[in-house]
């Protein structure tokens, strides 16, 4: 029996070492943008789905956090829900769909609409009162997106604002508890993703969507480019040798998942 120890070790040892060959799986890891991320963690089930043992990561944080965990190898991939900025030019964008940025309300607020004037004072704490913008004579609750979030970053420039100038009542950070924040108090006003706020108008959220320069918040107004705060969707990476990153973003950018993108309600980047 002795002698056979050294054959059942061997044994043992090419069937670990086999065993560990086939479990061995790729694995790709996106950070970034609350905004891109439930659309890409669609796209990435189907991914893996077509791509059996890859496995896809996929974490929010803030389009900040997508570009510094890009750069600093943490991320394969970075999700970003604007354009690249001058000083990020290290990095490639791949769009992936078309979105904007809307104010929302609360549905029992009977304000329709608001002056980019108004909008301003509002945010700056100048009017405090719905009663002086057409509303009831109740105190206006402002929300306000947390620093390293790009709906923060495109809202103060259209409005020209800094952050600093915002007397905000509630901070909130991805665009869910924007969503659950105003649908939840009528005296609120807060701006998120048009994509994200008609996917829960359109399932029973008490929001209403504004319009913004007397455009209306529709997905049709970005397709057509009249919206006046519409964004790119973007899959970011640092460079491209990375045979995983750069066949997951032409998955990703492909018709395959254009179905995806639209149950998500944005525009996809191909569709024109």
């Amino acid at each position: 029996m002795n002698r056979l120890l050294p054959f059942f070790t061997l044994l043992i040892s090419i069937i670990s070492l086999t065993g560990c060959g086939q479990s061995t799986s790729e694995k790709l890891v996106l950070t970034g943008s609350s905004t891109v991320a439930p659309l890409v963690s669609e796209i990435a089930l189907r991914y893996e789905s077509q791509h059996p043992g890859i496995r896809i990561d996929v974490q929010t944080g803030g389009s900040s956090r997508g570009v510094n965990d890009t750069r600093s190898g943490l991320a394969d991939i970075g999700m970003v829900s604007r354009s690249l900025k001058t000083s990020e030019e290290d990095l490639s964008a791949n769009i992936i769909a078309w979105d904007g940025i809307t104010l929302i309300l609360h549905q029992d607020n009977p304000v329709t609409a608001l002056t980019r004037q108004q909008v301003i004072d509002i945010f700056t704490g100048k009017v405090q009162n719905w009663r002086e913008v057409g509303g009831k004579n109740e105190a206006i609750v402002v929300v306000n997106k947390a620093e390293g979030r790009s709906t923060l970053e495109l809202f103060l420039k259209h409005f020209g604002l800094k952050n600093s100038d915002v007397d905000a009542d509630i901070i909130i950070g991805d665009n869910q508890q924007g969503l659950k924040t105003v649908a939840g108090n009528p005296l609120a006003i807060g701006y998120v993703s048009i994509g994200a706020a008609a996917y829960e108008f359109e399932h029973g959220a008490p929001i209403n969507l504004l319009a913004i320069n007397g455009v209306e918040a529709t997905l049709a107004n970005v397709e057509k480019g009249v919206f006046p705060i519409a964004r790119p969707l973007n899959l970011i990476i640092k460079d491209s040798d990375s045979k995983l990153a750069t066949d997951f973003i032409a998955f990703a950018q492909s018709s395959k998942v254009n179905d995806l993108i639209l149950n998500q309600y944005f525009i996809p980047a191909n569709a024109n």
